[in-house]
Parts: structure tokens; sequence; C-alpha cells
């Protein structure tokens, strides 16, 4: 099994309120930039549906350097119909992502990050290394 050292929150990049599937990010994997599957390992839809993407144990395509040692977890959204960045959770979406990451960390450990953690861009619209920095371990 990898090692996993960081747990990187990344959002879509899609219009607050675009209902984008998880079928639709693995297209624009795949198809348009030719990738062997999708980069992420969870996509969360609007709905606060949890999907399964890129299995654990492969390596992900999500943030250059950091993917040899990292899962990688995407929501749908994050900015607004003007493609500026926009924090655009759904509150399914919020409570998804803190069972998804509480029980990734519960798992495999790591620090929870935001894409814009290492990187230039501003995903996943929000601070999430400070957001989720108290998620620890439940015994």
């Amino acid at each position: 099994m990898r090692r996993i050292n960081k747990i990187i929150v990344h959002c879509s990049a899609t219009p607050e309120g675009r209902n984008v599937l998880i079928s639709e990010v693995k297209r624009w994997h795949v198809e348009e930039r030719g990738w062997s599957d999708i980069g992420y390992h969870f996509v969360i839809e609007l709905d606060g549906s949890v999907r399964i993407g890129r299995p654990i144990e492969i390596k992900g395509a999500h943030s250059k350097g950091n993917n040899h040692d990292s899962i990688g977890v995407c929501y749908i959204g994050g900015v607004d119909l003007d493609m500026k960045s926009k924090d655009t959770r759904t509150e399914c979406q919020k409570e998804s992502l803190v069972n998804l990451l509480t029980d990734l960390k519960d798992t495999y450990g790591g620090q929870v990050f935001g894409h814009r953690d290492f990187s230039d861009k501003d995903c996943p619209s929000f601070d999430a290394r400070h957001q989720y920095e108290n998620i620890s371990f439940r015994y």
C-alpha cells in the first residue's frame, strides 16, 4: 500500500450550481487530457454524493509533485458564474467533505491541505488546511 502523507482538497472550477457528475470529470481527464483515468480519488457532487474515482492504491494525477503520497478529493464547484474563485460548497458537500476527510485520516493518516498550498491556483477556493486542521482520528 502507498504511504499517504497528504489529503489534498480540490474544486472542479465549474460554476456555482452547475451539476457536474464524476463521469464528466473523468471524460475531461481521459478524453480531453489523454490521461489513463480520472485524476482524483474521490469527487463530491452537488448533492453531497461521494463518488469513487481513481483507486487509492494507484497514484493520483491531481497535484504535481505530490501525487506519490497523497489522496485527491475534489468537490464540484469552486467558481461563480463569472468564473471567479468562490467557495460554492453546498451544505451537503460540506458535510460529506468532513465525513470523508475524517474517514481518510482514520484509515491513512496524513494532513489535510488545499491544492492552493502546492500551486499558484486558488483551488479549492477556500483555505482547506486551516478549515480542516482540527480533523483528527476517531478512536
